[in-house]
């Protein structure tokens, strides 16, 4: 986070071999806009950045290598609900339209059941189930996710 917001997409670039400033700082900036964030602000420091364009930083600079799996833990984690809510529309939005294929960690399972088509469940690093999303979460089997699952949604 020392260099600014560009700089952070480039330097995934450069690590895979781009070369070409001109290039490198052209692709970083369509990322960014892919990201919503706003291009006069590609030279700004991310520390000057909220938190959901921090987020939205690290998606593009992460995605502009254009990797076909994409580990996220947490992607909501520590964002106000506005902010989570906008941010799970766009995750979506590139995970679909990208084709890419996507692990999601979370505690939340709205978020679960909003970015994922299969889930596991875990307990003490065991899965304790799996399956489609909705039917998990609409019809628990196991005595955890079902514990989980009125705990959390809404019947």
């Amino acid at each position: 986070m020392r260099v600014s917001a560009g700089a952070n997409a480039g330097e995934r670039l450069m690590a895979v071999g781009a070369r070409h400033y001109g290039d490198i700082r052209t692709e970083a900036a369509g990322w960014l806009e892919r990201v919503e964030m706003d291009l006069g602000r590609i030279d700004d420091m991310p520390s000057t950045f909220s938190g959901g364009m921090q987020q939205r930083l690290q998606i593009a600079r992460n995605l502009v290598t254009q990797p076909r799996l994409v580990f996220m833990d947490e992607p909501t984690g520590g964002l106000d609900v506005s902010v989570q809510a906008r941010l799970l529309d766009l995750l979506r939005s590139l995970v679909n339209g990208l084709g890419l294929s996507a692990v999601v960690v979370t505690h939340d399972l709205a978020v679960a059941r909003l970015l994922s088509h299969r889930m596991m469940v875990m307990r003490q690093g065991e899965v304790v189930e799996a399956g489609l999303t909705d039917q998990v979460l609409d019809d628990p089997q196991h005595p955890y996710s079902q514990m989980l699952v009125a705990s959390i949604l809404p019947v």
